[in-house]
C-alpha cells in the first residue's frame, strides 16, 4: 500500500517555492558522470565527512573530483537502514549523462578508498570502461538527507519506499541532489534528467517510460542551466521525447544580457533559444531554516 508522506508546514522550504510558482526548469546541480556510493546509516549535512564512510575518504573523494564533471552522492537502501559498521562490499553506480554516450555501470568496491585508484577525469569524459559492468537501468535517486533539509526526508523517504517495493534495486535513497525547495527532487540515471514535487505515481512513470518526460523535469545533468532550460524548450515546443535526440551547444551572451543557447538535433536542425536570466524579487530560502535571500531563475522567451 502506498504511503501518502505528511503534510508540511507552510514554513517549509518547498512549499514556499510552490507558493511562488517557482519554474524547475534550469534547478539541476551540474555533471556530467555521477558516481553513487552506497552507504548505510545516518547522513550528516556534509553526508561525504559525516556518515559511517572513514571522513578522510570522503573529503578526498570529494577532492578529486573537483573540476572533472564528477560528482559524487552517498546512496541506500529505502526503508530502515542501520548500519553496524560491520565491513561489507559496498554497491556502486557509475552514470555519464551525455547524449549518444549515455552509460551505466554497476560494481562493488571492499573499501570506499579503492574507488581513488580510478581516473576522475576519464570518468567526467564518459571513460568508464575501467570499473563494473555495463547495468542495464533505469536508476532512480531520491533525495532524502534529512540533516541537509528536512523537506527531503519527509517526504522522499516514503515515496522511495514505495517505489522500492514494486522496483527494487532501480530506486534508491540518496543524499543531497540539489534543489531543497523542490523536494521531493529525484535523478533518474544514466540520462541525468532531475525531477522535482515528485509522487509515486509520476516516479513509476518515469521507471517505466523510455521517453524524456519534461513535466516536473528540472533539466539534464548534463548542461549548465541556461542549456537546461533551452533543451527543454525545443522538447516541449517540438515535441521531441528521445534522450539522445538534442544536443546543447554553448551559450552565449546577447547584446540584451540574455542568453542564446544553440540546440540541435541529431538529423542536423538547429534552434536558437532565448534564455533570460533574471534575479526573483521575493527573496526565498534555499532550504529549511536558511536565511531568506535572492534567487536566480531562468525562462526560455524564444526558439528560432
Amino acid at each position: 500500500m502506498a504511503t501518502t508522506p505528511p503534510a508540511l508546514p507552510d514554513t517549509a522550504c518547498s512549499v514556499l517555492s510552490r507558493t511562488l510558482h517557482e519554474p524547475l526548469a534550469g534547478t539541476t546541480a551540474t555533471a556530467a558522470t555521477w558516481l553513487c556510493l552506497e552507504q548505510p546509516g545516518p547522513w550528516g549535512r556534509d553526508a561525504l565527512r559525516e556518515s559511517h564512510l572513514d571522513p578522510a575518504v570522503g573529503a578526498e573523494l570529494a577532492d578529486r573530483a573537483k573540476g572533472t564533471g564528477v560528482r559524487v552522492v552517498l546512496i541506500r537502501r529505502p526503508g530502515r537502514h542501520p548500519d553496524r559498521h560491520t565491513p561489507r562490499p559496498a554497491r556502486v553506480y557509475l552514470a555519464h549523462t551525455a547524449p549518444g554516450r549515455t552509460q551505466l555501470r554497476s560494481g562493488t568496491v571492499v573499501e570506499a578508498k579503492h574507488l581513488l585508484d580510478h581516473d576522475f577525469p576519464a570518468w567526467g569524459a564518459g571513460e568508464l570502461d575501467d570499473f563494473g559492468d555495463v547495468h542495464t537501468g533505469p536508476l532512480l535517486l531520491v533525495c532524502t538527507n534529512g540533516r541537509r533539509d528536512v523537506c527531503c526526508a519527509l517526504v522522499g523517504r516514503p515515496i522511495a519506499e514505495d517505489l522500492a517495493a514494486d522496483h527494487g534495486d532501480a530506486v534508491w535513497e540518496s543524499t543531497h541532489l540539489g534543489g531543497h525547495r523542490f523536494a521531493p527532487t529525484a535523478l533518474l540515471l544514466p540520462t541525468g534528467y532531475a525531477y522535482g514535487a515528485l509522487d509515486a505515481g509520476f516516479a513509476r512513470g518515469l521507471l517505466a517510460g523510455v521517453d524524456v518526460a519534461t513535466e516536473r523535469c528540472r533539466g539534464r545533468s548534463t548542461w549548465g542551466a541556461p542549456g537546461q532550460v533551452a533543451e527543454l524548450a525545443v522538447r516541449d515546443h517540438l515535441g521531441i521525447r528521445g534522450a539522445d535526440d538534442l544536443l546543447v551547444g554553448a551559450p552565449e551572451r546577447g547584446a540584451d544580457g540574455d542568453w542564446v543557447v544553440p540546440v540541435a538535433h541529431r538529423d542536423g536542425r538547429v534552434w536558437r533559444v532565448v534564455v533570460s536570466e533574471r534575479v526573483d524579487p521575493v527573496d526565498r530560502p534555499a532550504s529549511c531554516g536558511a536565511t531568506p535571500g535572492p534567487a536566480v531563475t531562468h525562462m526560455a522567451h524564444t526558439v528560432m
